[in-house]
């Protein structure tokens, strides 16, 4: 009986412990980036590129001087055309939301698999530069063919 009573109180001190663990570290920004692309045909021949990334502050304290770095984008298959694929803020509070969004033309046809950004920050109680990254991208197929959308025709679904 004692030596249950005895695993029983050691097993519980190890839970305890691993609770404050994970307490004391939990007392930092955890940062969460989600990163999208969607592409738009404009005219036969044109697309344009439209990226949002959203940064999210999911820890208990501030994150400062956040930097968000996307270079992902080669210049040789994409112009931009609007915004800037870097971008600084002074700081994200705990619970806190960023977005930044930018757009690209593409010059070149082809299958495109874009690299994570890469998101850089600052801890009060530590002194090295903290990064974290997006999700990346699903792979983009820049300028393909496709095939002409099929209009809902009104005249068979009303005759039919």
């Amino acid at each position: 009986m004692a030596t249950l009573i005895r695993n029983s109180l050691m097993k519980a001190l190890i839970v305890i412990f691993f609770a404050s663990v994970a307490t004391a570290t939990g007392d930092a920004p955890f940062i969460v980036a989600h990163k999208k692309a969607s592409l738009t045909r404009l005219k036969s021949g044109s697309e344009r590129v439209s990226v949002s990334i959203d940064i999210y502050n999911q820890g208990f304290s501030t994150a400062y001087d956040m930097s968000l770095l996307d270079d992902s984008w080669p210049q040789d298959m994409f112009d931009i055309v609007s915004g800037n694929t870097s971008r600084s803020w002074e700081r994200l509070d705990a619970g806190g939301l960023l977005s930044h969004s930018f757009e690209l033309e593409a010059k070149k046809q082809g299958m495109f698999y874009g690299a994570p950004a890469v998101i850089t920050f600052r801890i009060p109680t530590k002194a090295a530069l903290q990064e974290a990254y997006s999700t990346p991208i699903l792979p983009l197929d820049v300028l393909a063919e496709r095939p002409p959308e099929k209009k809902f025709d009104w005249v068979s679904f009303v005759a039919g």
